[in-house]
């Protein structure tokens, strides 16, 4: 069957058989046979026009890679694990977000530790003022999950409390047009935060603060499916989640 898929990459990105093979270095009776036969390239290759036209390799190519090559390529992605929040280095929320060229994302219930940081709050309206997309998820501080997560951390009402206290901190952001931000009342079981191709995952663990939980730092490569996994949580989240209501 025909790879409809590249074809309407291709499309996508305003590009013919012989531009794409071109930008390559393939012959274009070999990009012909990828679409109209489904040939698939050599992994080095799939990898390549997977990046040129900004999707991933499996969704070009679903069968493409074994089991084994999944694994590998999903352990690859795991660049650090910090046995708590606490323990990663000041510096590192910094460069996560200021290396940000295209997107962030924050998924959290309060997060107020980063955003009671004038210097990550600086770096954010940065990113932004300079057209990079921010997408900042808080808990609603109404809902049933929010006041049973402060139960479970036995802090009680104050984790309510700690999201408005944020939704203060973070709205001078929502002066810039590429700001977005939403409350959302899911059960939270990892807070997530996005920065193109890097990832930092605090998971959440019963009658523990987020603070002592486990972090990982995360990159996505091709042909792995952590990063992907988590990104997909973070965009169904940010589907039913609503806007935040204006003041006054």
């Amino acid at each position: 069957m025909p790879n409809e898929r590249l074809r309407a990459a291709l499309f996508h990105k305003g590009l013919t058989i012989n531009s794409f093979a071109d930008r390559i270095g393939v012959d274009p009776k070999t990009v012909e046979r990828w679409i109209t036969k489904d040939r698939q390239p050599y992994r080095r290759t799939r990898v390549a026009v997977a990046k040129q036209l900004d999707v991933e390799e499996t969704y070009l190519w679903p069968d493409a890679l074994t089991k084994e090559q999944v694994v590998s390529a999903s352990s690859s992605e795991i660049v650090t694990i910090y046995p708590h929040r606490w323990g990663v280095p000041r510096d590192a929320w910094g460069r996560l977000f200021a290396e940000a060229q295209q997107e962030i994302g924050i998924l959290v219930y309060s997060g107020l530790f980063l955003a009671e940081d004038s210097g990550a709050q600086r770096i954010l309206a940065d990113r932004a003022r300079a057209g990079v997309r921010v997408r900042i998820l808080l808990g609603d501080p109404d809902a049933a999950q929010v006041a049973q997560r402060g139960k479970d951390e036995g802090i009680g009402e104050s984790m309510a409390a700690k999201i408005r206290n944020v939704i203060v901190h973070y709205r001078p952001l929502l002066s810039f047009e590429t700001v977005e931000i939403r409350l959302h009342s899911t059960v939270l079981y990892n807070s997530i935060y996005t920065a193109d191709d890097q990832m930092f995952v605090n998971t959440h663990v019963y009658g523990v603060s987020a603070s002592n939980a486990p972090f990982w730092h995360l990159r996505k490569i091709p042909g792995g499916e952590i990063v992907s996994t988590y990104l997909d949580s973070f965009e169904r989240v940010w589907a039913d989640a609503k806007p935040l209501p204006t003041e006054g």
